[in-house]
């Protein structure tokens, strides 16, 4: 298998469900003739051509409502947001009518599309570029909110998320685009919405992460080990909602501990509500409260302070440990 980054992993789903459906059709600022942003949609003009490639003005709102219609009239928009800091614009479309047609329209219309966004710090980009704000989408009935943590399951997932019959909001960890590549099958491959992945098997602590935190999580679990014998099981929650609570939810009624990492704000973030389901289904198993690592309630600071917001494996040890010594 070849081995690809983050980026070339979604551009290759891209090409192939194109390829495979010409309802699909890809939208945004600066897909086409520049290949996005990142550079995601690189080629997709050159080979579908712009009735499939638009780009469009610089108007979130515009690129979600068009998409939303586009989806009515049966065919299968991803658009892009280049930053998720922009998306907030689009939001209105999306809560408003994305997510609610089907109840709307008592099943006669679905809104089958892809509302893609660069989420995430790590990158040293300017204000409005580096949020991390997924719990608004969570939370919002009638919407899917995903994130990978690498290009093989950024690739399946996207597959998945474009086929899925309601709207999804595909986040992207831009700190992940190109920094490491994986092995990526050439044939199609898709991953289920709303399941999580158990990466790393453990009996003393379970980690509970998602996106660009599943690698310094991964590095704190293989450092408890090697320091202090500590087997921590690490779980890659993949999709915010649907929440898959069942893995985690098992693996604490096991280890007896529990340590959340997100890079959302701590308050009201994506881990309350883990705490919620676990407080729910595994709270006669805890040996020690539940621990959450996480960004800080501040808007995330520029580049100079950005690296003591974003937890890293320092953090993720302490808490850890602090769990592990309770």
């Amino acid at each position: 298998m070849k081995k690809m980054t983050m980026v070339e992993a979604i551009n290759l789903a891209l090409k192939q469900e194109m390829e495979k459906d010409e309802d699909v059709l890809v939208l945004g600022e600066d897909v086409g003739m520049d290949g996005g942003v990142f550079r995601v949609t690189k080629g997709l003009l050159d080979a579908y051509g712009e009735d499939r490639v638009i780009d469009t003005p610089l108007a979130e709102s515009m690129i979600a409502g068009v998409s939303i219609g586009m989806a009515i009239h049966g065919l299968k928009p991803v658009c892009e947001i280049q930053f998720s800091g922009f998306s907030y614009f689009s939001f209105h479309q999306m809560e408003a009518h994305a997510a609610r047609y089907r109840g709307r329209s008592h099943g006669r219309f679905s809104i089958q599309m892809v509302l893609r966004c660069p989420y995430g710090g790590g990158v040293r980009a300017l204000e409005h570029h580096s949020e991390s704000r997924e719990v608004y989408y969570a939370h919002t009935p009638g919407l899917k909110m995903v994130i990978p943590s690498g290009p093989r399951k950024a690739r399946a997932l996207l597959v998945s998320a474009i086929r899925d019959p309601d709207p999804v909001i595909f986040y992207e960890p831009k700190a992940v685009y190109r920094a490491f590549r994986e092995e990526v099958p050439e044939d199609e491959e898709t991953f289920p919405i709303g399941q999580s992945e158990v990466v790393r098997e453990g009996k003393d602590l379970t980690f509970i992460t998602y996106g660009a935190m599943l690698k310094p999580t991964i590095d704190a679990a293989e450092t408890l080990k090697e320091e202090d014998g500590v087997e921590a099981e690490v779980i890659d929650l993949l999709t915010i909602s649907p929440l898959d609570d069942e893995k985690f939810t098992e693996s604490v009624q096991k280890t007896g501990r529990a340590v959340i990492v997100h890079e959302a704000h701590r308050s009201f973030g994506p881990g309350a509500e883990m705490i919620a389901r676990l407080v729910e289904k595994s709270f006669l198993y805890l040996e020690a409260p539940i621990c959450r690592v996480t960004g800080y309630d501040v808007v995330i600071p520029l580049y100079q302070r950005e690296k003591d917001y974003i937890p890293d494996v320092k953090r993720i040890l302490k808490g850890a440990r602090e769990t592990l010594d309770f």
